[in-house]
C-alpha cells in the first residue's frame, strides 16, 4: 500500500546504487503512475515494469487497461482518498500525486515532509494529453474542444519535468520506444542527462499544446503562438554548410512509398506545389504541374493524366530535370511509364496504382509521396530583421467571376479560361512575374526579375525557345501595369489577351493600347506578390 512504500522508497532512493549502475546521476525506478490516453504501445512497457519490480499508480481507463494485463496496480484514488469527481475533471490534482512527484529526495526538510504525510515518491510519470488539435481539426462543437484542454495531464508533465533530477518524465506515446530501451538496457535505471532530455521533451510538448490553446481562443488575432508539432531534424538547411528542421507532422499530410528523406530543399518545393496544384484543382479537368525552386516550369490541364503530364513536360524539358511533380490524381501505370525515363526528385499525387509504383520505385532514390487529406496553415510565418512577420495566406483564388473586362472586346471563352488559369500560376510565381498560357498550358515564365518588362521578354524568349506559338495567347502579370510597356510588346509577339490586378494610376494606358490593338483586358482587383 502507498502508506506502507513511502518510508521505504525513500530510503532506498537515498542508498548507494546497485553495482551496475555505473553512469552519473543514475537512479533507479521504484514507482510509476501512468495516466494515458492513447493505450496503443503501452503494454510492453507495463510488462517490463513489472518486471523490475516497479510499483504502479494508474486511474480510469489506465488502470483498467493495467489490469486486464493482469498486473497489479494502486488506484490513484487509494493513495489520495479522493474519487475522480467532475465527470473526470480532477482526478490527479491532490498533494499525495504532486508532492510524491515534486519531493526532493536530497533535500531533508522535502522528506520529512513526504514521511510525515505519506506520500509515497514516484519516480516515473506516463502521462499524454488530451487530443485538442484533433478535436479542433475534426470540426469539433465549442463544448467538445473545452472539454479537451488537459489539466490534470499538463500539470503532471509540467512537475515532473521540472523535478528531474529524481523523476523520468514520458511526456507522449513518441517516447514509449526509448522509455522502454532504458528500461532493459539500464535495468530500470536512468541518468541525470537522459532524465533532463526527457524533459526538454516535456516542456516542448506543453508549451505546443498551450500555444494550440491560445490559438483556438485568440482566433489568430493575438500575439504569435507558434505550435507547429514534432521536430524533425534535417540533414541540412538550405545549403549543406546551414542546419535545418522541420517542425511539424509531416506524416499526417503525406505517406512516403519511396525514396529517401526529404530534405529542406525538397520541403520547400514541396509546399509551394501542393499550393498550386489546390488551387489548379478549383478549374475543371486534371491538373499537372512541375516546379523547380518553387517556381512552376510546367502546368497543364488536360482531360486524362498523361495528356496533362505530356503538356506540363512540354513547357520547359531542361529544367524539368530534378524538379518536383504534383497532381491531385492518381497515378496510373501509363502515365508512370512516360514520367519514368525523366530524372525527378519528387512526386505527389492522391495515389498510385500498384502496376505504377513498380514502375516509379526503380530507382530507389525517388520520392515518392501520397497525400493525405490534411488541413494547410492559414498563417504565413518567417522570421525578418530581429523578430519574426506574419501574414494571412494568400487563400484568393482567381475564377471566371473575378475577371472584370476593362476593354472594349471582351475575351473568348477560351482566352476567359485561359486568363484564370494564368492567374492562378502567375500567384504562386516569384514576383516580379509574369505568365504566358494557351489552352490551359504553361507556354512560358518569367520568374523573379527586377523589372516586369524582363520578367516579360524573359518568358516570350522562353517560349520561343521551346517552339510555342504565341498566336493566341494570354498573359498574366502578378502586379499591375505602371506603363503600357508591357502590354505593347505582348502585343506585337501575339497575345491577344492579358490581365493584371489594375490599380496604377496609368491603367488607363494600357487600356487604350489594348482597344487600339484588339486585345481584350481583364483586371482582377488582387494582387499577388511572392517573395
Amino acid at each position: 500500500m502507498p502508506r506502507l512504500d513511502c518510508a521505504v522508497n525513500l530510503r532506498r532512493n537515498r542508498e548507494k546504487p546497485r553495482r551496475n549502475f555505473i553512469l552519473a546521476g543514475q537512479k533507479r525506478i521504484q514507482s510509476a503512475l501512468l495516466s494515458v490516453f492513447h493505450k496503443d504501445g503501452l503494454e510492453p512497457i507495463v510488462r517490463e515494469l513489472q518486471r523490475l519490480g516497479v510499483h504502479l499508480y494508474s486511474t480510469g481507463g489506465t488502470q483498467d487497461f493495467i489490469e486486464k494485463l493482469g498486473v497489479a496496480v494502486t488506484p490513484v484514488e487509494e493513495l489520495t482518498t479522493y474519487p475522480s469527481i467532475l465527470g473526470g475533471r480532477v482526478k490527479t490534482l491532490h498533494p499525495k500525486v504532486f508532492g510524491g512527484i515534486l519531493g526532493r529526495r536530497d533535500l531533508d526538510s522535502d522528506v520529512a515532509q513526504l514521511e510525515e504525510y505519506h506520500i509515497p515518491p514516484i519516480d516515473l510519470v506516463i502521462v499524454d494529453l488530451y487530443p485538442f488539435e484533433a478535436t479542433v481539426a475534426s470540426g469539433g462543437t465549442e463544448d467538445e474542444v473545452i472539454e479537451k484542454i488537459d489539466i490534470g495531464g499538463i500539470s503532471l508533465i509540467r512537475a515532473a519535468a521540472k523535478n528531474h533530477r529524481d523523476v523520468v518524465i514520458i511526456p507522449a506515446k513518441e517516447h514509449y520506444a526509448e522509455l522502454l530501451r532504458l528500461l532493459k538496457d539500464q535495468d530500470g535505471g536512468t541518468t541525470l542527462v537522459q532524465r533532463k532530455s526527457f524533459a526538454s521533451s516535456a516542456f516542448a510538448v506543453s508549451s505546443r499544446y498551450d500555444g494550440a490553446i491560445y490559438n483556438w481562443f485568440s482566433e489568430g488575432r493575438g500575439d504569435l503562438r507558434l505550435s507547429a508539432g514534432p521536430t524533425t531534424v534535417l540533414r541540412y538547411g538550405e545549403n549543406p554548410h546551414q542546419g535545418g528542421a522541420f517542425h511539424g507532422d509531416l506524416a499526417g499530410m503525406f505517406t512516403q512509398l519511396n525514396g529517401k528523406e526529404l530534405s529542406y530543399n525538397n520541403l520547400l518545393d514541396l509546399d509551394a506545389a501542393v499550393e498550386l496544384i489546390d488551387d489548379l484543382s478549383t478549374l475543371p479537368g486534371v491538373p499537372f504541374a512541375i516546379l523547380k525552386h518553387n517556381n512552376a516550369c510546367g502546368a497543364a490541364i488536360r482531360a486524362t493524366l498523361k495528356e496533362a503530364w505530356d503538356a506540363a513536360l512540354a513547357a520547359d524539358p531542361v529544367s524539368a530535370f530534378g524538379g518536383v511533380l504534383i497532381t491531385n490524381a492518381r497515378i496510373d501505370k501509363a502515365t508512370a511509364e512516360a514520367i519514368d525515363p525523366l530524372f525527378f526528385e519528387i512526386i505527389a499525387a492522391s495515389g498510385f496504382d500498384a502496376d505504377a509504383l513498380d514502375v516509379l520505385r526503380k530507382k530507389k532514390n525517388r520520392m515518392i509521396l501520397e497525400r493525405k487529406p490534411a488541413k494547410r496553415s492559414s498563417v504565413k510565418v518567417r522570421t525578418a530583421l530581429n523578430g519574426i512577420l506574419t501574414e494571412d495566406a494568400d487563400t484568393v483564388v482567381a475564377s471566371a467571376s473575378s475577371m472584370k473586362v476593362a476593354t472594349t472586346k471582351p475575351p473568348t471563352v477560351q482566352e476567359l479560361n485561359d486568363l484564370v488559369f494564368a492567374t492562378i500560376l502567375v500567384k504562386h510565381t516569384k514576383s516580379n512575374a509574369i505568365v504566358l498560357a494557351k489552352n490551359n498550358q504553361l507556354l512560358a515564365s518569367g520568374t523573379g526579375q527586377t523589372s516586369r518588362v524582363d520578367a516579360l521578354e524573359q518568358a516570350i524568349t522562353k517560349a520561343g525557345k521551346f517552339g510555342f506559338d504565341l498566336s493566341g495567347a494570354v498573359m498574366a502579370s502578378d502586379a499591375f501595369f505602371p506603363f503600357p510597356d508591357c502590354v505593347e510588346i505582348a502585343g506585337k509577339v501575339g497575345i491577344t489577351a492579358v490581365v493584371h490586378p489594375g490599380g496604377s494610376i496609368r491603367d488607363q494606358d494600357s487600356i487604350d493600347y489594348c482597344n487600339a490593338h484588339g486585345m481584350a483586358m481583364c483586371i482582377t482587383g488582387n494582387r499577388h506578390f511572392k517573395h
